[in-house]
């Protein structure tokens, strides 16, 4: 099995201009530049992917297309989650048969299930399939919480469960998950520059969308000790997640992750509903969109200055 580790991109997905398909041209076009600038890792259709907004068919149709085009230059993990746990083993089949390294999967959402309930949904899952399982905990999404002690019995149980994007936003899960666990479980940490300092691996980066040269070095810059420029570029990660989420739910400001990549060369149309696009947001998106400029100006500085 491969080993994951570093600045994954949980890569947005490229729609037509009018919303009605998958651009799987700007897929593939999209897929390129992120190898080209670094990025050791992707994942398709995490929630930054709109992975609830995407029929079956397109679905499938994204992850080989990703997978096809990585051609094993880099691992590819796929999003299989679904709050059916038969439709969550289907698509977590369907990803392995099409090739995908390993899969990412939230717990069983909108409805509150049992520590047991959650334990036998991600048991159906890995007896189904050989790869690496990436569990998500968003409690803020899934409206449960993955204890350490219920990660810890997954662990144990479920011999290919050996990585977790933790994003509860509580630092101390990463020491603690990782001496549940014998050290056996690798955390990717939403909280990136902290998290590495307690032991995370890796990033599940959002911002690798649109600065994935930035985003890759970031973590390299950690584990061969430069934290000085790793902590810049921190800062101008945590900078533009401010921005965008100022004014705006949880998850209710995907579309700038579009705007921004079109900002960088990189067009890949726009959100689908019910997400509202940027330009109907009026004075508001234009003032955001504005600094975030600023931002994405201040992390080109870093690499002129690192490549001088």
């Amino acid at each position: 099995m491969k080993t994951f580790r570093g600045s994954y991109t949980v890569m947005l997905t490229p729609f037509t201009e009018d919303g009605s398909a998958v651009d799987e041209k700007a897929l593939r076009r999209f897929v390129d530049w992120q190898i080209d600038n670094g990025v050791p890792g992707l994942i398709a259709l995490g929630s930054t992917g709109e992975f609830l907004s995407v029929s079956p068919e397109e679905r499938t149709q994204i992850i080989s297309a990703v997978v096809e085009q990585t051609a094993g230059r880099i691992p590819v993990l796929a999003g299989t989650m679904n709050a059916q746990p038969p439709t969550a083993v289907r698509y977590s089949k369907e990803a392995e048969a099409r090739g995908a390294d390993g899969l990412m999967i939230i717990s069983p959402y909108y409805y509150t299930p049992t520590e047991d309930e959650i334990f036998a949904y991600y048991a159906a899952i890995s007896e189904a399939v050989s790869i690496p399982i990436m569990l998500y905990n968003n409690p803020f999404a899934a409206k449960v919480d993955l204890s350490p002690e219920l990660v810890a019995r997954m662990t144990k149980s479920l011999e290919n469960i050996r990585y977790i994007k933790e994003s509860s936003g509580d630092l101390t899960r990463v020491q603690t998950i990782r001496e549940l666990t014998d050290d056996v479980m690798t955390v990717f940490a939403s909280i990136y520059y902290e998290g590495f300092l307690l032991g995370s691996k890796g990033w599940v980066s959002p911002q690798g969308n649109y600065l994935p040269r930035q985003s890759a070095d970031f973590f390299n810059f950690m584990f061969e000790g430069r934290m000085e420029e790793a902590h810049r570029l921190a800062k101008i990660f945590q900078a533009i997640d401010s921005i965008q989420a100022e004014g705006h739910p949880m998850y209710g400001h995907q579309d700038y992750g579009k705007v921004l990549c079109r900002m960088v060369g990189q067009p890949i149309g726009e959100v689908r509903a019910p997400h509202m696009p940027i330009r109907l947001l009026g004075k508001e998106g234009k003032e955001k969109l504005a600094r975030l400029q600023k931002q994405l100006e201040d992390a080109g500085a870093l690499i002129t200055e690192k490549a001088a």
